[in-house]
């Protein structure tokens, strides 16, 4: 007895080594398993960019290589972003979302949620990027606006979680407001509004509003409480649209949006190096004050009202500092990798006598750059986890793929052609609404949400550079026509999901809402 409380001490010693060997070998093969998520995500983009280089487009050997370390970046980045977010992101949000609820007090609630609105919004790299290509509003004027519209439609989104109102009511009002206002805002404005609704739910909003939406939700305790939490994005991809339109009807534009994007230059693979390396600094900070706000927020909360106990904070500090070194790296992969080359490929393109070309390669870029969205892979993964692997990532990951694919085609038919953009998007979302009838309400809500999610960083800086590149190439007006890529990719994953939706039920007819995932599960 005396040997064994003499050893005790160093036995719990071992055991604690263990369990810490343990916790690193499964993150490590989490983190394993993320890159090779990333990989089979970008892989198909990247062939098909090789191919069009190597067989039609000229492309300086400078720029392929550039390209070819912006690959590698983009899923070492992705990987990171990825793990960070279900350690730290989503932890938090559903965190924050609980400890709101258990006051069960408006008072509080609607505030805060309002203020966590507004800092994700802030905290969006794509939102600055867009912000850089309005030179008719500063950009911390239209920054501030957009985020004040994401905050009042989160608490409009909150309040319908909590009093169970339904989501189609909410959309048909929302977007008739919204097509209410286009006659009053300027022609060279209205893309850039749409497009607006599009760069605010990108891979720093999406998991952390779709996670107080599931910590809101818990308080309910009916059956529809977990499907009623999506939605929020949707909901939030509306405001900033109704707040640029509002921008455009008061700052009276004259002039479009103009861009300039500049191959890299780099006659070694050294320089090429350097070209990397120089802008990384850049892109640390920007990352830096995005992720600032949703720090400091937290740390507050932590102290007022989560209290959390060491090992959720250490798990948590871990998440950040993974979000924000994977985010580093994808924005420095597709920014100086990616960017220039969409650019260069939509020039080269658009100047070919049969410019017609520019719909099917644009629809196959389109079909595989959303799988490489990182927010996409957060909601595929919560949508999994929600209705407990009867909605499997892949087939909402293929039926996202099908509706971006579709949308890109359209942007490209906008570019040759010059129709307003208004010719597609009301009758897009009026078809969406009609589906309504016969969606799942909980896809209907899921379908919204992926609408915003699939136009992400991908988008913003691979195809709306191919896009600028093809209508410069074809003589158009950047502003009308190139602009809307964003809000074409947001549109179409609406028609694709609420099909999906449909063809489950029809598989069953009697179904009811509470047995989509029975359906789901036995196909």
């Amino acid at each position: 007895m005396q040997n064994l409380r003499r050893f005790s001490p160093v036995l719990a010693i071992a055991r604690m080594v263990e369990d810490v060997r343990l916790r690193h070998e499964q993150k490590r093969a989490s983190l394993t398993e993320k890159w090779k998520e990333a990989f089979f995500s970008v892989l198909p983009i990247t062939v098909i960019i090789l191919t069009l280089c190597f067989l039609v487009t000229p492309v300086p050997v400078d720029a392929m290589l550039a390209f070819l370390v912006g690959s590698a970046l983009l899923i070492l980045g992705m990987g990171l972003f990825n793990l960070g977010t279900d350690l730290a992101m989503t932890r938090i949000g559903e965190s924050v979302g609980s400890a709101l609820t258990k006051s069960k007090k408006l008072g509080i609630i609607l505030p805060v949620g309002f203020l966590v609105g507004v800092l994700v919004t802030v905290s969006e790299p794509d939102l600055t990027v867009l912000a850089s290509q309005v030179p008719a509003v500063p950009d911390p004027v239209l920054i501030l606006s957009v985020a004040l519209g994401v905050g009042i439609f989160l608490v409009f989104a909150l309040l319908r979680i909590l009093f169970q109102i339904r989501m189609s009511i909410l959309l048909i009002v929302s977007y008739g407001l919204v097509f209410l206002l286009v006659p009053f805002v300027p022609e060279n404005f209205l893309a850039m509004a749409f497009d607006a609704g599009g760069v605010t739910t990108g891979p720093m909003t999406v998991p952390f509003i779709l996670a107080l939406g599931l910590g809101v939700a818990s308080i309910r305790s009916d059956n529809q409480a977990e499907s009623d939490s999506f939605g929020l994005v949707s909901l939030c991809s509306i405001g900033p649209i109704l707040t640029v339109m509002l921008l455009g009807i008061l700052y009276r534009p004259e002039e479009g949006s103009t861009s300039s994007i500049s191959m890299i230059s780099a006659p070694t693979s050294i320089a090429v190096t350097r070209t990397f390396l120089s802008a990384l600094p850049h892109y640390m900070q920007e990352v830096g004050i995005a992720l600032s706000p949703i720090i400091l927020f937290f740390v507050i909360f932590q102290f007022v009202s989560l209290h959390l106990n060491g090992k959720n904070i250490r798990r948590i500090c871990m998440g950040l500092f993974y979000t924000f070194i994977g985010l580093v790296i994808f924005l420095l992969g597709v920014n100086v990798g990616f960017m220039p080359v969409g650019h260069t490929l939509g020039l080269y393109l658009g100047a070919l006598e049969s410019k017609w070309v520019l719909v099917p390669i644009g629809m196959l870029i389109g079909y595989f750059t959303v799988s490489a969205e990182p927010a996409v892979q957060v909601l595929c993964h919560q949508v999994y986890d929600m209705t407990a692997g009867a909605v499997p990532p892949s087939a909402l990951s293929q039926s996202l793929s099908v509706g971006v694919s579709l949308s890109v085609g359209l942007a490209m038919l906008r570019v040759i052609t010059g129709i307003s953009i208004l010719y597609f998007v009301i009758p897009g979302y009026l078809l969406a609404f009609l589906l309504m009838i016969w969606c799942p309400p909980v896809f209907t809500s899921i379908a919204f949400d992926s609408g915003g999610v699939a136009s992400g960083p991908m988008t913003a800086t691979f195809l709306l550079p191919f896009a600028i590149g093809a209508c410069q190439a074809c003589g158009g007006n950047l502003a009308t026509d190139a602009f809307g890529v964003v809000a074409m990719v947001a549109m179409t994953p609406l028609l694709a999901i609420q099909g999906l939706g449909i063809l489950y039920r029809v598989r069953k007819p009697a179904a009811s809402t509470s047995a989509v995932a029975e359906d789901i599960i036995e196909l």
